[in-house]
C-alpha cells in the first residue's frame, strides 16, 4: 500500500486554465485565453518524469480545457512512455471532436473523464453556460466507446442538480460509463455557497449513492465528500462494488495532501485543486520535496490538527472531512466540514 507520507495516490496536473466554457461552479474561474506563464512542453515533460518516479496510481491531465494546448496529446504519449496511465478531462466544446477522441486513443490515453451535470440538455447547458454542451458531451462519450476508451462522468451536486440525480443514473447506465464521480461543491472560484445543499441532504444522498452502487455496473465515488467513507462503514461496507475497467480505487483516507497533490498551470503545488493554499512551485523545487516535506502538506496529513467534531470523530483517519470546504467557509483549513451531519460518538 502507498505510504501517503512518501508518495501520492493521485496526481492531477492542470496544464492550462484556458477554456471556452464559463461554468457557474468553475474551480479555476477559467478564461478563454491561455496564460503566457503556463509550464512549457519541456517543463511538462520534466514534471511527468518526476511524477513517474513517485508512481501514483492515478494521473490526470486537466484544465481549464487541456485540448486548448496543442501539445496535450504529446504529453499523454510521454506519460504513457514513462509508465503512467494518463487520464484526460476535456471540456465539452467544439474542440472535443471524434478526431480528437481517436487521437487520445492513439496516444495512449487510459481514461477520459467528462463533466455531465444533468440528464437534460437545458439543465446541463444552463449550468455550463454554453448551449450545445450537453450534446457535445454525449457525442464524446459515445465516440470514446467506439475507440474503447473507458469513460468517467463527473457530476457536481448543487441545489440546481440534486433532484435530477436519479435520472442521471438511468442515463449513465444507457451510456455504459465505468465510473460516476459525484462532486460535492466547494465554494471556490466561481462556485457560490448559496448553491450548496445542506448537510442533511448530503447524508440522504449518501444513502441513494450507496443503494445505487449495489445494482449498477459502473463504480461510484465521491469527490470532496470524504464522509461518504464513514457512511459506507456504518452500513457494513468494506468497499463499493467496482465496474468493469473502473481502475484503481483509492485506499481509505485519501484527502487533501494525504495521497493527493495538484499542480497548477504555472507549476504551483496545492493539496487540492479546491484548496488554494500554495505549498511551492515545481520550477523552484522538486514535486517530491514539496509533497513530502512542505509544512502545509505535513500538517494536513496529521489528523491531530483537525478541530471541532472532525477532530473528535472516531472516523477521522478514514475520512478527515473536506479541508477545502472547511477553509473556504471558515478560513480555517482544520475546521470541521460544514457539510457533515454526523455527530461523533
Amino acid at each position: 500500500m502507498t505510504d501517503f507520507n512518501v508518495n501520492p495516490f493521485v496526481v492531477i496536473w492542470e496544464n492550462t486554465r484556458a477554456c471556452d466554457l464559463s461554468c457557474v461552479h468553475c474551480r479555476a474561474a477559467a478564461q478563454s485565453r491561455r496564460s503566457q506563464f503556463e509550464l512549457t512542453t519541456a517543463e511538462g515533460f520534466r514534471l511527468i518524469d518526476e511524477i513517474a518516479t513517485m508512481q501514483p496510481k492515478v494521473f490526470v491531465i486537466t484544465g481549464g480545457d487541456p485540448l486548448k494546448r496543442e501539445d496535450t496529446f504529446d504529453l499523454i504519449a510521454y506519460a504513457r512512455e514513462r509508465g503512467l496511465e494518463p487520464s484526460l478531462t476535456p471540456s465539452a466544446t467544439p474542440l472535443l471532436t471524434d478526431e480528437a477522441v481517436a487521437k487520445m486513443k492513439s496516444h495512449g490515453l487510459s481514461r477520459m473523464a467528462v463533466s455531465l451535470d444533468a440528464s437534460r440538455a437545458e439543465l446541463h447547458d444552463d449550468f455550463r453556460r454554453v448551449p450545445g454542451s450537453f450534446d457535445i458531451t454525449l457525442r464524446a462519450i459515445r465516440a470514446a466507446a467506439r475507440f474503447d476508451i473507458p469513460v468517467q462522468v463527473n457530476t457536481t451536486v448543487t441545489r440546481r442538480t440534486i433532484a435530477d440525480l436519479p435520472h442521471m443514473v438511468t442515463l449513465l447506465e444507457d451510456l455504459g460509463v465505468v465510473m460516476w464521480s459525484v462532486f460535492f461543491l466547494v465554494p471556490t472560484g466561481r462556485a457560490k455557497s448559496s448553491d450548496l445543499v445542506s448537510a442533511q441532504e448530503v447524508e440522504e444522498l449518501f444513502g441513494f449513492l450507496y443503494d445505487t452502487s449495489k445494482r449498477v455496473k459502473f463504480a461510484i465515488r465521491t469527490t470532496e465528500a470524504m464522509h461518504y467513507r464513514r457512511y459506507m462503514m456504518q452500513h457494513g461496507a468494506t468497499q463499493l462494488p467496482l465496474g468493469v475497467h473502473a481502475g484503481p480505487r483509492a485506499p481509505r483516507g485519501v484527502n487533501e495532501a494525504k495521497g493527493f497533490v495538484f499542480i497548477s498551470h504555472i507549476g504551483d503545488v496545492f493539496p487540492s485543486g479546491f484548496l488554494p493554499l500554495k505549498a511551492g512551485n515545481v520550477k523552484q523545487e522538486s514535486l517530491r520535496h514539496i509533497y513530502r516535506s512542505s509544512p502545509l502538506f505535513v500538517s494536513l496529513r496529521d489528523p491531530a490538527n483537525l478541530k471541532g467534531k472532525c477532530g473528535r470523530c472516531e472516523y477521522r483517519d478514514l475520512c478527515g472531512g473536506s479541508r477545502a470546504r472547511a477553509w473556504s467557509m471558515s478560513g480555517d483549513v482544520f475546521a470541521e466540514d460544514p457539510l457533515c451531519a454526523y455527530v461523533p460518538a
